[in-house]
């Protein structure tokens, strides 16, 4: 089994809705970054996820938005615009917190899941996740899902624990 036939197994996917969905990216010229735990996978032993969470240029949010088929649904929310379809368990969240922008300036090719993507920077990816950790706003799982998602970057890239506020550095044992 390649690893695209696994990720499309584990997202109950009829058709490969990542490789759809990459290929309209592609199709119409749209800047995106993949953040998240995708991005975590990127650098760091990887986990399963049914979400993909990704960045888009601001430029081209209305281009992605008007090139979509039928087949998908497009809820906006306060900090994402979310994206499914009826064939697949995967969740696409178009991130749209203005502090992710700058991500896409400095993305890089990986291989992920059997998908060239784009994806953050290493530090980038940390940093997203320390934001998501520290948003009072989230639930309470989520915030222990970055939290695990901080510590597996770590743990798989030592230098990055001096990025760490100091009282997560504490809570790290090398």
């Amino acid at each position: 089994m390649t690893e695209k036939e696994f990720t499309n197994k584990v997202t109950h996917s009829s058709r490969d809705f990542l490789g759809e969905f990459l290929a309209l990216l592609n199709q119409n010229k749209i800047h995106y970054c993949v953040i998240g735990g995708l991005a975590v996978n990127a650098y760091a032993e990887p986990v399963v996820s049914l979400d993909l969470d990704i960045i888009i240029a601001t430029s081209d949010r209305e281009k992605l938005l008007s090139s979509f088929s039928k087949d998908y649904s497009i809820k906006e929310e306060k900090h994402s615009i979310n994206i499914s379809v009826e064939f697949s368990d995967l969740r696409i969240q178009i991130q749209t917190d203005s502090r992710y922008q700058e991500f896409i300036r400095r993305t890089v090719t990986k291989k992920v899941l059997g998908y060239e993507l784009s994806v953050a920077s290493l530090e980038d990816v940390l940093r997203g996740k320390l934001w998501a950790y520290s948003d009072p706003e989230r639930r309470e799982s989520k915030r222990q899902k970055d939290l695990a998602d901080i510590l597996r970057l770590v743990e798989s890239h030592p230098e990055l624990k001096a990025l760490l506020p100091l009282d997560l550095q504490s809570r790290i044992h090398s």
